[in-house]
């Protein structure tokens, strides 16, 4: 008996000194190469009678079956992480009932029991879901590292499908055919036209947004214009004389740089429609973001064909190479004093945060029109006149104005309304998410605040009870200029979750330089396009017993 024990521990030894050997080596085991079959040390024992060599020979029989038991495990493993998935599979594992796959490259990994050790948090992971890592690793660069990867191998559970690297084909007569690829995270209000917004968590991650989660509004297909052949045509004024600047042309005005916030119209339209149908996207709170932008100073391209502000009313018009099937484009108009002010700091911009303009918004230049609506920042400018009345455009007359809740579609009069040009304060919270459960002990509650019109936000209050009592939120300390704070306000607040408290009714609303401030309710300020949403944002939460 101390022989067998002897020969199994020999071979248990034996079996865990090859759990450090790389998998290559039990795939190999696998084989039926002979030359990659596992070779045993021969065993000899000398000074036994038949009876103990008998026990012996069992021994030994225990101990490589122990062997080749953990071996067989191993190539059994091997086997299962080289299984073919296709993306349809892995789309359709986005939750912890079904479990959360995610890819790399080629490979699928199953991080359902990884998704709450995430350092991010898990909503951030969960982004990911059902699809590739590349995208947010992208935004995320401390992820492309060494142990990162090592740690991410430890979820692998196979390769995605050779046949599914494959691009699909559109129909060429398509109109969105051409349009341009778009990150993962964004959150899909329409697909033709393209409209989205990023989710909450990554809107306020960042003060500047980058360029692959920046809200997306399109009203026609995306062009695909050639930067060499490109021409802006500038109408001149009477005497003056008419401009077509190709890209380097814009590049030899004096370049100017600034960091603007632009907002939609129906940012959180999606709260009115709780209130009554509207007409239109059903946006969330992300139809917001802020970039840095360069370019040409209107005004500069302006002064240079011949403009300057009259004692008459005037607008300056705005033309896109973005068109419908009959040939309509885009267009939109701002008041010609505006777009004269140096102050304002309307630009022909051709950079978003140091980058050339993506596709989406508005390669290779876009009007840019500080603490303006989002409506009047003509993507793919084409052409820009001086009119004496406002543009004809559709989305200027018949669109972007608000009215009366009294007001509906059988008694509308779009001529009775202003168009929107300046937006009001505006505030909304982004963590946590509404529904979420929150931990005991504090909360951090975190959102953004912005004006329009350059007025500066001031003040942030924060409520964890509906509105009884509240706190003042920390501001970000990035600059707010005089006048022409063009930029939000990130702001967030740590607070004590009361004692016993098992739900919190948190609030948020802001004040601007001006005073203004957020109504508190939406129903006062509905209106049938669902535009100027801007009531306190109000999010319900749970919190862990």
């Amino acid at each position: 008996m101390l022989l067998l024990h002897r020969a199994v521990v020999l071979r248990l030894q034996q079996a865990c000194r090859l759990k450090s050997i790389p998998s290559r080596i039990y795939i190999q085991a696998c084989s039926t190469n002979d030359s990659f079959r596992p070779q045993y040390p021969s065993l000899t024992f000398s000074g036994d009678n038949s009876s103990t060599r008998g026990w012996k020979v069992m021994g030994t029989l225990l101990g490589v079956g122990a062997v080749l038991a953990y071996q067989d495990h191993r190539c059994r493993a091997a086997q299962e992480s080289t299984r073919i998935y296709t993306k349809e599979e892995v789309s359709s594992h986005t939750s912890p009932e079904t479990g959360i796959w995610v890819t790399l490259g080629s490979e699928v990994f199953d991080v359902t029991e990884f998704v709450d050790l995430h350092p991010g948090g898990p909503s951030k992971l969960m982004l990911a879901a059902g699809g590739p890592l590349e995208p947010f690793w992208a935004l995320y660069a401390v992820h492309n590292q060494s142990h990162v990867r090592e740690l991410l191998a430890q979820y692998k559970i196979g390769e995605l499908n050779p046949e599914d690297k494959v691009a699909p084909t559109v129909e060429t007569s398509d109109p969105y055919a051409d349009d341009p690829i778009r990150h993962p995270a964004l959150k899909v209000n329409s697909q033709r036209p393209f409209n989205a917004e990023p989710p909450p968590e990554l809107l306020t991650e960042n003060y500047i947004t980058p360029n692959p989660i920046f809200f997306t509004r399109n009203h026609l297909p995306v062009p695909n214009l050639d930067p060499d052949t490109y021409r802006l045509h500038i109408e001149g004024a009477p005497g003056g004389q008419s401009l077509s600047l190709s890209l380097d042309d814009l590049h030899n005005f004096p370049k100017y740089e600034i960091t603007v916030t632009l907002q939609c119209a129906g940012n959180r339209r999606s709260e009115m429609t709780q209130v009554k149908e509207v007409k239109g996207l059903e946006w969330r709170t992300g139809a917001i973001s802020t970039a840095r932008w360069a370019g040409a100073r209107l005004c500069d391209v302006l002064a240079q064909a011949g403009h300057q502000l009259c004692e008459t009313e005037a607008h300056v018009c705005f033309e896109g190479l973005d068109s419908d099937p009959t040939g309509t484009a885009y267009g939109a108009s701002i008041p010609l004093a505006r777009a004269m002010d140096p102050e304002a700091e309307v630009l022909l911009a051709y950079e978003m945060n140091g980058q050339p303009l993506p596709r989406d918004h508005g390669f290779p230049v876009r009007v840019v029109v500080p603490g303006v609506v989002g409506a009047r920042h003509v993507k793919w400018l084409g052409k820009v006149s001086v009119q004496p009345e406002e543009s004809y455009s559709h989305w200027q007359r018949r669109d972007y104005k608000g009215f009366s809740p009294s007001v509906d579609w059988d008694t509308v009069d779009f001529d009775s309304a202003p168009s929107i040009q300046e937006l009001p304060v505006q505030s909304a919270i982004t963590e946590p998410r509404d529904g979420e459960t929150v931990e005991s002990g504090e909360v951090t509650i975190k959102g953004y605040a912005w004006s329009g019109g350059g007025r500066a936000v001031i003040r942030v209050d924060v409520s964890l009870d509906g509105g009884l009592t509240w706190q003042v939120a920390k501001l970000d300390e990035e600059e707010q200029r005089p006048r022409k704070a063009w930029a939000w306000r990130l702001w967030q607040l740590q607070a004590p979750v009361p004692a016993g408290q098992k739900e919190l009714n948190i609030v948020c609303k802001a004040v601007d330089d001006g005073y203004n401030v957020q109504p508190d309710t939406v129903a006062p300020i509905w209106n049938l396009r669902g535009v100027l949403s801007n009531a306190w944002h109000r999010v319900h939460v749970f919190v862990a017993p």
